[in-house]
């Protein structure tokens, strides 16, 4: 059974830094691409960061420089490392695993920025 569980989520000022996590199990996590998505109150899901099996990262525009996704396979967790958080950033985070030719998601943390 795959699970996946976010942590971290929580209430913080504009320009604070949170740190969330995504620890997984019942897959092969060194082989999965982990990915974190966000969603905001009335607005679809979006991307926000990826990391592949290689190490290698990708961000979307809105969090480039500010946000940073890292892995550790001995813990099968992922990390997202949130800094200069803005109000826009409010939303459920999600962790997302893909080891293969499915996509497994977890149920969210979430993440509310006041001004």
């Amino acid at each position: 059974q795959v699970q996946l569980v976010e942590s971290g989520g929580g209430l913080v000022q504009a320009g604070g830094s949170l740190r969330l996590s995504c620890a997984a199990s019942g897959i092969i996590f060194s082989i999965s691409a982990m990915h974190w998505y966000r969603q905001a109150p009335g607005k679809q899901r979006e991307f926000v960061a990826r990391i592949r099996s290689s190490g290698s990262t990708n961000y979307a525009d809105s969090v480039k420089g500010r946000f940073t996704i890292s892995r550790d396979n001995g813990k099968s967790t992922v990390y997202l490392q949130m800094n200069s958080l803005k109000p826009e950033d409010t939303a459920v985070y999600y962790c997302n695993a893909v080891p293969g030719d499915v996509a497994y998601w977890g149920k969210g943390t979430l993440v509310t920025v006041s001004s």
